[in-house]
């Protein structure tokens, strides 16, 4: 098989899906963020948990902040929905719903199939980061009952 036609070769959703399982479940980085499986009875790995420790010198600092990943049966091909549970305030973030909004953050509006789950969050993490966030606001502890409460789940984004 030449170089070529290895470069070409996909990987099947479900073992894309299990190896970023293994990978979320080893821990990642500096452990700043983490994700793992929302419910292990969910044979087609679609509903995932996802979970930020705001940045030092930040308006996020020493704030946890919890998300749901919900991969659809085009991921990876197409992005997962992503919607903060913990109420934030971020300038891709609806206000109302906790969704990211995939035209305010480029990651989603640009999706490629090599990103992954991990790469949402750690990029979710540098945007908090960012000069037009890190001094934002944020609501009072403790205002994430109401989302997590929501019996829709995550919200589907738009296409991307």
């Amino acid at each position: 098989m030449s170089s070529e036609e290895e470069a070409k070769v996909v990987v099947p959703r479900n073992f894309r899906l299990l190896e970023e399982l293994e990978r979320g479940e080893k821990g990642i980085g500096d452990g700043t963020v983490s994700y793992g499986m929302d419910d292990a009875d969910d044979i087609y790995m679609q509903s995932w948990t996802g979970t930020i420790l705001g940045p030092h010198n930040t308006a996020y600092e020493g704030k946890i902040f919890q998300l749901k990943l919900f991969c659809g049966k085009e991921y990876p091909e197409s992005p997962p929905s992503v919607k903060f549970q913990t109420r934030i305030n971020m300038a891709c973030v609806n206000p109302e719903t906790g969704v990211v909004e995939p035209s305010l953050f480029p990651m989603l509006a640009n999706w490629r199939r090599e990103y992954t789950m991990e790469d949402i969050l750690v990029k979710l993490k540098k945007e908090m980061m960012t000069s037009h966030n890190r001094k934002l606001p944020q609501p009072p502890e403790g205002t994430e009952e109401a989302r997590a409460a929501d019996p829709k789940g995550p919200a589907k984004c738009c296409v991307m």
